[in-house]
């Protein structure tokens, strides 16, 4: 029984045999297909036109004289395969290289958003009395807990409650009170 180098390389010295010769490396796509889809991911839907593109680089090759025969037919499409995967994997390389993170994505209309609502509560830190604007601040801005800010202020732990709720309160008062009118100012 002849093996399949011997059987391919009797039909690949017929020029005129286009056709066969399709047909004979046609019989390696199942080995394309597995290689090119274990390398770059069976889910990435890329796979069939790397494939494609193996089957006409050989085609081109073997049709243009590049195979010399030096070596089976089916290393001739390995190495091909290979070689065509490998460029894929480094344009995909060289394309994530360049895109930013997902997680790094700013949203403009959020970004504008949050920028107008510092705005609205600095205005409105700057109307409290400035005892009440020096509590909250400490406490959301500084990270002080109740018993750092009383003994600040020289209250007692319940009192700095009592006055921080009252703080929040008038703020809210001004805050809402601004946007109602169209301004915190």
């Amino acid at each position: 029984m002849e093996t399949q180098a011997a059987h391919d390389d009797k039909w690949l010295g017929m020029p005129k045999n286009i056709a066969k010769l399709e047909k004979i490396i046609l019989q390696y796509w199942p080995q394309i297909n597995f290689r090119v889809k274990k390398s770059i991911g069976f889910r990435n839907s890329d796979w069939e036109d790397v494939a494609g593109d193996v089957l006409m680089d050989v085609l081109k090759a073997v049709k243009g004289g590049r195979f010399r025969g030096d070596s089976s037919l089916g290393t001739f499409i390995y190495t091909i395969t290979s070689r065509r995967i490998i460029d894929y994997i480094r344009k995909k390389s060289r394309v994530l290289k360049h895109a930013p993170e997902a997680g790094n994505l700013i949203d403009p209309l959020e970004e504008c958003e949050r920028n107008e609502q510092s705005e609205i509560l600095f205005q409105a830190l700057r109307r409290l009395k400035p005892r009440y604007a020096d509590m909250l601040y400490m406490s959301y801005f500084m990270d002080l807990s109740r018993k750092q800010i009383a003994q600040t202020f020289g209250l007692s732990y319940h009192r700095t409650g009592e006055v921080l709720k009252e703080a929040e309160k008038s703020l809210r008062r001004i805050i809402r009170s601004g946007i109602a009118n169209g301004s915190v100012n």
